[in-house]
């Protein structure tokens, strides 16, 4: 799995390609985001558009990831899930728990907007 992160308008984007089940990839992308919550950013956007397949240690990090959000008062959403992370999302019921946009500036627009 490639991760890719950068911070823009106080808003975590996180890019990830290829599969998300497990380690050391997922200890990765959990560390990247600790150092920026160290930054105080609160909302984060994670692109799923490239993962091409996820298991449940990769939900597992999600559900953690959006944890980590909003216990601090923060949000996050995924962003255009590829075909099969969508339907483990649908599969564990988790769509009703993580807000889903279609496109980074959807996004954004949905984290912009107070809650």
């Amino acid at each position: 799995m490639k991760t890719e992160s950068s911070v823009s308008n106080g808003i975590l984007h996180v890019a990830l390609s290829g599969d998300l089940i497990g380690s050391p990839d997922t200890q990765q992308l959990l560390h990247s985001v600790d150092e920026h919550l160290g930054e105080s950013v609160m909302l984060c956007a994670i692109d799923l558009s490239g993962v091409r397949y996820i298991n449940s240690t990769g939900i597992g990090v999600l559900v953690s990831l959006l944890t980590k959000f909003r216990s601090r008062g923060g949000e996050l959403v995924l962003i255009n899930p590829a075909d099969h992370p969508k339907k483990m999302l649908a599969l564990t019921k988790l769509n009703a728990i993580f807000t889903v946009a279609e496109s980074e500036s959807a996004a954004t627009e949905l984290l912009k907007t107070p809650h």
